[in-house]
């Protein structure tokens, strides 16, 4: 066939949807993809398919009501934005936390963490075609949820937390149990660092793949393991030390390029995997510290109505990251605007620029290592 029958380069490039049903997008996001074969050109985020007015809800809703709300910005570690909203209504109401509530929420949202990290690791090596790390994975997470459950009553969406506290004391027994599984979780992680972590196809397969480096993630406002994994060392627990960190001794994890590039897929994963051992060391300490405060006191005083005028800034380290919330109150029930900001939403922006140049197959490992939730996203 003549040169130039099929027409000039651009015009034989593909336009793909990826989602908002592909399993590998984690959740109805959809990616618009051009691609010359299998070299993508562009791939852009297209998302609002799991909009749900959350934000307007909060200005119809009681400052205490909304907090089952807060489960939704983040369905895989609930916890987070349960701890991100009392804490922005503590600020601006005046309100302050027990030292033994202080330890649960820690607790909890550690836990949180590791059952978030888990599905996300296992989900990542799925995707890339490693089957057999997934259920290992969801294992310990299904373990987690049985002791939230336990804590609270629900597994998934958790309404834990309380404006000046918490909702529930340790239940009899608990404390033991989890000390016991942080026994067999630590070793656990080893034995997952062999299968797969340090599986020698997966690392040919993550290394090197869908570089971020330091400067780019801060200058597009990555937050969390995607910031850390690219070497940068913000955590909120260090930097801001809000709730009973500061009283607690773990390690920020950065990525380091082990057996690739700083700030690669590989990275990503790493990350969070050894973050998983930082969190049961706190929790550890958490359960070993709450035994000093009496029982029950897990709940602050409260104003006798909640009406409170202002504006007032809180953030958390979730899973994903810098988990912030903007409340401003005009002296009645319900606020007069409620605004969150997210790491999901900030990492779908870093996609466009990352992608052009990867297999489309990468783009899938470079998707599942930025371990994005649709609800962060819409809200």
């Amino acid at each position: 066939m003549a040169p130039g029958v099929l027409g000039t380069e651009a015009e034989q490039e593909m336009t793909l949807n990826m989602g908002p049903h592909h399993p590998s997008t984690h959740g109805v996001l959809r990616f618009v993809v051009s691609t010359d074969g299998e070299i993508i050109r562009r791939a852009y985020p297209d998302v609002g398919y799991l909009h749900r007015s959350l934000e307007k809800i909060a200005e119809h809703t009681t400052y205490a009501g909304y907090m089952p709300f807060t489960d939704r910005i983040d369905y895989c570690a609930a916890m987070f934005p349960n701890q991100m909203w009392a804490m922005a209504c503590e600020k601006l109401m005046g309100v302050s936390v027990p030292p033994r509530a202080e330890l649960l929420r820690v607790i909890s949202c550690e836990l949180n963490r590791i059952s978030s990290h888990m599905i996300a690791v296992g989900c990542m090596a799925m995707d890339v075609g490693a089957i057999t790390p997934f259920p290992w994975a969801i294992r310990e997470r299904e373990s987690v949820n049985d002791f939230i459950e336990e804590l609270c009553g629900a597994r998934l969406t958790h309404n834990y937390h309380r404006i000046g506290g918490v909702s529930f004391d340790l239940p009899k027994g608990w404390r033991d149990k989890i000390l016991a599984w942080l026994d067999r979780f630590v070793p656990a992680m080893a034995e997952f660092d062999r299968l797969i972590t340090l599986n020698d196809i997966y690392v040919r397969r993550c290394a090197g793949v869908a570089v971020i480096t330091g400067e780019q993630a801060v200058d597009w406002g990555l937050v969390g393991p995607n910031l850390r994994a690219s070497g940068v060392g913000w955590d909120l627990r260090k930097e801001d030390g809000y709730s009973a960190y500061p009283e607690l001794d773990f390690e920020v994890v950065v990525g380091r390029g082990e057996h690739g590039v700083v700030g690669d897929c590989w990275d990503r994963f790493a990350v969070r995997c050894r973050e998983c051992v930082e969190s049961a060391k706190i929790v550890r300490q958490a359960l070993e510290r709450i035994e000093k405060w009496p029982e029950d006191e897990i709940q602050g005083e409260l104003p006798r109505k909640m009406k409170p005028q202002g504006e007032a800034y809180a953030r958390v380290e979730s899973a994903r990251g810098d988990l912030g919330c903007y409340l401003v109150g005009r002296g009645e029930e319900t606020p007069y605007r409620a605004r969150f900001r997210t790491g999901s939403f900030t990492a779908m922006g870093i996609v466009e620029a990352v992608s052009p140049g990867l297999f489309v197959a990468d783009l899938v490992a470079l998707i599942a290592s930025l371990d994005v939730v649709a609800p962060e996203i819409d809200r």
